[in-house]
This record gives C-alpha cells, structure tokens and sequence, in this order.
C-alpha cells in the first residue's frame, strides 16, 4: 500500500520538463517541432469589428466637420483616443466614437456614405478615407488635405484554465504574442497542462480550433505565435492535479506520516504481544 501511495505520488509531481517554456524540440516529440514558419501579418477587418476613426486637417472646419467626438466629460479628444485605443473607456464610448463594420462589409461614414473595409488592413482603409475626404472637400475653403488616423478598439482575447488569471482581457498593442497575453493573465499554474493548449478563433462565422504545445522554441515561427481579437485560449488541467500531490515535499511528508504510523503501530502490536506472552508464562 505505502509503495503504491509512494508511487502515484511521484508519478504526478510537476517536473521541469512539464512547466518550463522554450524547451528544444526532442526526437521523441514529447516537445513538438512545428514546420509552419510564418511572419506577422497585419489583421484584416472583419464583420462585427469596431473601427475608431479621426480626421486630422489644417482646416479646424473641416475637422470639425467629420469628428463628432469634440470633448466629452472634460475628456480631451486627445485623451478619448488614447483611452480607447487602449481598449480602457468602456462600451459606451466604443459605440458612440467608433463604426461598426456591418454584414454587408462596409461602415457608414458621415457625409461620404458606406465605405467598404472587410478584408482590408487599417493602413489601407486610411489610405481610402484620405481619397475620398480630399475627393468630398476638394471645393472647401482654402485647404483641403486631411489625414486619418484609424483603428481597430474594443479589441480582447480570453483565457480560460485552473487558475485566478481566467478572464477576458484587452489587446493593447498590436502584434500580441501567446507568451505576453499568458503574461498578462498572470501566468499559468503549475497544474496547467502547456502541453494541449488550444486557441478557439472566429473567422467570419466559421470557428477554428488550433491545439498546440507552448512549451516548444517552435511556436515563435508557428501559426500560434500571435494572437488575434476574440481569440479564446483554453489550458486544461494536468491529469496528476486528481491526486493532489503538488511537489516532492508533499510526497516525502506523506511517506514521513505512513512511516510514523507503521512504526507507532508496530511497537504498540509487539508491546501488546510481549505483555500477553508475559501474562501466559506467570499463568504457568
């Protein structure tokens, strides 16, 4: 009983090799290599995204023109930006200050009418506002060059696992490693499983599940490297957590106890034998 306790025990203790990140690949594939090399793409605007857009000009009119924003709350339009490219000011400025990309692939732009942006990066969705504000203001007083700046807000990602750092969190930069926003989560417990991580992503409509090993160096080159807006990571637990033994301490405490008790019941057994035995021989 007590080597199969001691045995169990050992067999579910957290190792290195379990924990650890960046681990080299090995021929055994205990660490996975991946082949896929890929470099950061920039992110294609998808149905449902929220677009914040500004429209800087040398003309005060014509900014004013197409920035409904102005202040609000004693908030600068400065400080909006800046707090909702952060992903900080919650949904009701998000709604109020942003374009909604609808089914159809396009935003209502004031004055200018639907432009379409599903598919595009932000780059190029400014590139296309700039031509056609310069084209709508051309007529309008004595400058009419303007410059945008655009945006992808209300940008997230959540995390779910076996500890307190499951939630959903914002993306505030844009090209978001799996190391930073497991970092930004609080990092994974020693019980979470970094060998079957998966990452459930949405691609208009469709939902693709991708499971991966984020221990290996690999990932940095793998399809997995960065994360994207509403991406769900999911770490399930290691199997050994159902015994409840966390490291060797625990195991040498255990067989420390089972020994004492072995051993406080093995001199009570012998006492009581040698006081019989005694009790048989004065009977005599």
């Amino acid at each position: 009983m007590l080597l199969a306790i001691v045995s169990l025990s050992l067999a579910s203790c957290v190792t290195s090799r379990k924990v650890n990140l960046l681990q080299e690949p090995t021929k055994n594939n205990k660490i996975p290599s991946y082949d896929t090399t890929r470099t950061y793409e920039d992110y294609l605007i998808r149905i449902g995204d929220r677009l914040y857009i500004y429209v800087y000009s040398v003309d005060e009119n014509v900014a004013k023109l197409f920035n409904s924003m102005g202040t609000s709350g004693g908030t600068s339009a400065a400080q909006m930006r800046q707090q909702m490219s952060q992903g900080g000011n919650g949904t009701s400025s998000y709604e109020l200050y942003s374009y909604l990309v609808l089914e159809d692939g396009n935003i209502d732009f004031p004055l200018i009418g639907k432009i379409p942006v599903r598919g595009l990066t932000t780059r190029q969705v400014k590139l296309e506002l700039e031509k056609e504000l310069s084209t709508y203001i051309k007529d309008y007083g004595d400058y009419n060059m303007v410059s945008c700046e655009v945006n992808v807000v209300q940008r997230t990602y959540s995390l779910i696992t076996n500890t307190a750092g499951s939630g959903n969190f914002p993306i505030r930069k844009e090209k978001l490693t799996i190391y930073e926003a497991l970092a930004q989560a609080g990092g994974l417990g020693d019980w979470s499983d970094r060998s079957k991580v998966r990452i459930i992503r949405e691609i208009e409509g469709e939902t693709k599940v991708i499971q991966f090993d984020v221990r290996s160096k690999d990932i940095i080159n793998s399809e997995f490297y960065y994360i994207e807006p509403n991406d769900v990571i999911y770490v399930q637990h290691l199997r050994g957590k159902s015994f409840g033994v966390s490291n060797a301490a625990t195991t040498v405490g255990i067989v420390a106890s089972f020994l004492s008790v072995g051993t406080f019941v093995y001199a009570l057994t012998m006492r009581i034998i040698k006081a019989s035995s005694n009790s048989s021989s004065n009977g005599k």
